[in-house]
C-alpha cells in the first residue's frame, strides 16, 4: 500500500487485518528519498571514519557483517513522517506496547555479510513492534530481509520451527528507499547476505516495554551516529560464538537446539 497523504480510517482497517495475517505489512513510498539519501551520506561517512580512525569494537558483529547503528538527531525527520501520516496512531492500534517515543536503532548489512539464523526479536509474551524504514533501495542482492508470514501468531520453540521446516516459507521483502516495514517481534525473520561492495543501513524503531523513556531517543549517545555490537557481545566468548556461526553454522544450529530442548520461552 502506498502512503503519500495521512491514513484513512478504511486504510486503517485494511492495513490491520493484513497485518493480522501476516505479522507485518510494507507501505510504499512513506518517507523523503532526498533526505534519506542525506542521511545514508551521513552514516556511510561516519562509518568509513569509525573504520579508518580503529575506533570499532572487535568482534560483535564485524566477523558475521551485522552491526547495529544509533543513527542520531539525523533521523528524527522519518519520525516525524511517521507521524503526520497517522503510521505511529496505526502502530498504537496494532499493539498496545506502542505508548511512548521508540527505542532507535538501524540494522547496518555490510558486504559479504552471512546471513542470520532464523529467529524472533523476543520471548513470545513480551511481544512490542517494530517499524523499519528503507534508507537505500533494499533489494535480494543486498540483503532484503526475509520473514515467515503468519509465524506471530502463536509462540513456536526453536525445536518446533525447525521439526516443522517453517523455514521453507521464508519470502523476502524487497523495499524501495522511504518505504516502511511495519511488523511484530514475534514473526521469524533473518538478515540475509550482502552481495553488494557497499553498506546497507536500515531504519530502525522498536517499542520494547512501551517505548524509550527518554524525551528525544534520537538525542541519545550526544546526537551523534554510533556504532554498535548486533547479535554478538564483543568479549572472548562473544567473538568465539560468531566465529562458530561463520564457520560452522552447523554447530551453531545444533547450539540453538540443544537450549530450545531445556528452555521453555525458546
Amino acid at each position: 500500500m502506498s502512503t503519500t497523504d495521512r491514513l484513512t480510517a478504511g486504510e486503517m482497517e485494511d492495513l490491520k487485518r493484513q497485518f493480522a495475517a501476516a505479522g507485518y505489512v510494507v507501505l510504499r513510498g512513506v518517507v523523503s528519498p532526498d533526505r534519506l539519501g542525506e542521511l545514508h551520506a551521513t552514516l556511510t561517512q561516519e562509518f568509513d571514519a569509525a573504520s579508518n580512525s580503529g575506533a570499532l569494537f572487535n568482534g560483535g558483529g564485524l566477523v558475521s557483517g551485522h552491526l547495529n547503528c544509533h543513527p542520531g538527531v539525523a533521523a528524527r525527520f522519518a519520525y516525524d513522517t511517521l507521524q503526520e501520516r497517522g503510521i505511529i496512531d496505526l502502530l498504537k492500534q496494532l499493539h498496545p506496547s506502542v505508548r511512548l517515543m521508540p527505542n532507535v536503532g538501524c540494522n547496518f548489512n555490510l558486504p559479504g555479510s552471512h546471513t542470520q539464523h532464523y529467529h524472533t526479536d523476543r520471548p513470545f509474551a513480551r511481544e512490542f513492534m517494530i517499524a523499519n524504514v528503507a534508507i537505500v533501495d533494499t533489494v535480494i542482492e543486498n540483503g532484503a530481509i526475509e520473514v515467515v508470514p503468519a509465524t506471530h501468531q502463536r509462540f513456536y520453540k526453536y525445536t518446533q520451527f525447525v521439526l516443522q521446516v517453517r523455514f521453507r516459507d521464508g519470502v523476502r521483502v524487497p523495499l524501495n528507499r522511504g518505504d516502511v516495514l511495519l511488523r511484530s517481534s514475534n514473526l521469524w525473520h533473518r538478515g540475509t547476505t550482502n552481495r553488494t561492495s557497499a553498506p546497507r543501513p536500515m531504519l530502525a524503531m522498536t517499542w520494547e516495554d512501551g517505548g524509550s523513556e527518554l524525551t528525544d531517543p534520537f538525542a541519545a549517545q550526544g546526537g551523534k551516529v554510533r556504532f554498535l555490537p548486533n547479535w554478538f557481545k564483543p568479549t572472548p566468548v562473544g567473538r568465539l560464538r560468531e566465529q562458530l556461526l561463520v564457520k560452522v553454522p552447523i554447530a551453531y544450529s545444533a547450539l540453538r537446539f540443544g537450549r530450545s530442548l531445556i528452555d521453555s520461552e525458546y
